[in-house]
């Protein structure tokens, strides 16, 4: 026994399996907490009882929902710390599907703050729970951070209706273009979706609890997350993987905007090696912390790097349209989580969409479903 039980909920899923797997082979003992949403787990390898067949099988398998009543309480027995992935995913999605992801994403936080705010104290007066670690967003910020042509960091406004129908896709200032710089966990807040507004709300409620309870918790602002076991039938999340599944299916990645947004895409064992590096903190932290790889892209970029190499002479399609809730540039400062917790990434990025490409091959056929998630969001008016 290592004195460590977690419980990840989500766990069957993309980055929840990875840090299952991590934790697992550094000794830990791993619950996973999944409702198996046909819309992750659909498309992938299950077994008889629907479970992803990556997972590992030294973690013990809960399936329920965070929902539903005595699920999470249930959950918790012998359980140390908590890692806390599950959420409904996807900034288009989320502008049509406004209930559930509000009742998935901010309701289900808050049935599981109420449970661990009832839990009896241990004899020496400490929470039964150690650490809470839970899955925030870069998403939250909104627009990121910039600077004006006088290297004065700002925070703009989100973009206008007006100015995006004029296809002006780059941030103004007084007429002059802003120049986007690292966004730092200090900057404004401005979600831009339900999704955000959800995520903004899933991070504070877990640290301000967190506090009153005295249980060490961190919020992990992951960026655009990568690599294997994404969720290729969600057509809402996983840009790069979506491009990977067009470019096997002969069809050009679509491309919103003009291509040129700056984007920060981190492998998921980075991600996992970030929580990991939380969890196993031993300092009395409440905060928020920036999870990236330290370097931005053009969505342009991640399409003709992916063609590249898959050996596919598939040009992106640019659309020139602008989609609900996106923002322009967002990358992360993340000398935070670096100075903290001495968590670094390891993974480059070429080698790691290599591995996503090696993974996706994988699937027997990857979904494509792009145009008819396009077609859904022109009737609901979310695309311009």
């Amino acid at each position: 026994m290592s004195g460590r039980h977690i419980l990840i909920t989500g766990g069957a899923g993309f980055i929840g399996s990875h840090l299952a797997d991590l934790l697992l082979a550094r000794g830990w003992e791993v619950s996973i907490l999944d409702c198996l949403l046909p819309q992750v787990h659909g498309d992938g390898e299950n077994d008889a009882a629907g479970w992803p067949t990556y997972l590992d099988p030294r973690a013990r398998r809960i399936r329920g929902n965070l929902l539903d009543d005595g699920v999470f309480e249930s959950s918790l027995a012998g359980i140390t710390h908590v890692a806390h992935l599950a959420a409904s995913v996807g900034v288009g999605q989320s502008m049509t599907n406004i209930v559930d992801y509000t009742r998935n994403n901010v309701m289900a936080a808050a049935i599981m703050l109420e449970v661990l705010s009832k839990m009896p104290r241990r004899r020496d007066g400490g929470h039964p729970i150690r650490r809470l670690a839970v899955a925030s967003s870069m998403s939250i910020y909104g627009e990121g951070a910039y600077a004006d042509a006088g290297s004065q960091r700002m925070a703009p406004r989100l973009r206008s209706r007006e100015q995006l129908a004029r296809r002006q896709w780059e941030l103004v200032e007084d007429g002059r273009p802003l120049a986007p710089v690292p966004t730092p966990e200090e900057k404004l807040l401005e979600p831009a979706s339900i999704y955000a507004v959800n995520k903004r709300d899933h991070e504070e409620m877990f640290l301000a609890v967190g506090r009153a309870l005295d249980i060490p918790t961190g919020a992990l602002r992951l960026f655009n997350v990568y690599g294997s076991r994404q969720a290729l039938g969600n057509p809402y999340t996983g840009v790069a993987a979506i491009f990977v599944a067009r470019l096997l299916n002969d069809l050009p990645p679509l491309v919103f905007e003009d291509g040129e947004q700056r984007r920060d895409f981190v492998h998921v064992s980075d991600a996992a090696n970030a929580f990991t590096a939380f969890l196993e903190s031993g300092r009395p932290i409440w905060d928020a912390f920036n999870v990236g790889s330290g370097r931005s892209v053009t969505v342009n970029e991640i399409a003709r790097t992916l063609a590249r190499l898959l050996h596919k002479n598939i040009a992106p399609e640019i659309l020139q349209r602008y989609r609900v809730g996106d923002i322009r540039h967002c990358f992360p400062d993340v000398a935070k989580i670096r100075d903290a917790l001495g968590f670094e990434p390891r993974r480059g990025f070429e080698d790691g969409m290599a591995e996503l490409i090696d993974w996706v091959r994988t699937v027997r056929k990857p979904p494509n479903r792009t145009a008819a998630t396009l077609a859904e969001l022109d009737r609901s008016r979310l695309v311009l």
